[in-house]
């Protein structure tokens, strides 16, 4: 079981993935990973990976572009509202609103204001999701361990977070885009 190996700039020990189809270089390369994937299968083995698809690093190519355009194809990617309401408070303390001057509004982040949330409401996230989690298995990763999964059915306005009212719907395409 690997914990978080993706590029991240290591806010939160790598469960902040700036790029979910490249390897930190503190942990080597791709090509370093695809041998120890290969290895681990010599030996009658399997190997899992801890994957975040719940919220991004801030440095997310998506989010960078988000933040700076109302207009970027990725800003519905992210939860955002031009007043920070309902009242929810970050898991690591304080508001999990974050004002973002460049586009006058606010991003919702449940962890770190370096971990934006992603809208899973939105169906060209999950199918970007999708396409991260089936490259990953096309490399030979025989599972995952998802953190926070339970967060990405979450409805912001009825602050209901954790096991919302879309989670059951969402891990049911999940497997029926992935692992059928």
């Amino acid at each position: 079981w690997l914990s978080p190996v993706y590029k991240s700039p290591m806010d939160d020990n790598g469960y902040d993935i700036s790029d979910y189809l490249d390897v930190n270089p503190l942990f080597g390369s791709m090509s370093d990973l695809i041998e120890l994937i290969n290895e681990i299968h010599k030996k009658d083995m399997k190997i899992i990976m801890d994957l975040v698809v719940n919220h991004t690093s801030d440095e997310h190519h998506w989010f960078m572009d988000a933040k700076s355009n109302l207009n970027s194809k990725y800003r519905d990617y992210y939860i955002w509202k031009d007043q920070p309401s309902p009242k929810i408070d970050s898991i690591f303390s304080g508001s999990a609103w974050e004002y973002n001057e460049k586009t006058n509004d606010y991003y919702f982040h449940l962890f770190s204001k370096k971990q934006p949330d992603l809208n899973w409401q939105n169906p060209k996230l999950r199918q970007e999701i999708y396409k991260i989690i089936n490259t990953w298995l096309s490399y030979g990763i025989d599972g995952f361990r998802m953190d926070v999964i339970e967060l990405i059915g979450k409805d912001i306005d009825t602050i209901k977070l954790g096991d919302g009212p879309f989670l059951e719907a969402y891990l049911e395409e999940m497997y029926e885009m992935c692992f059928k």
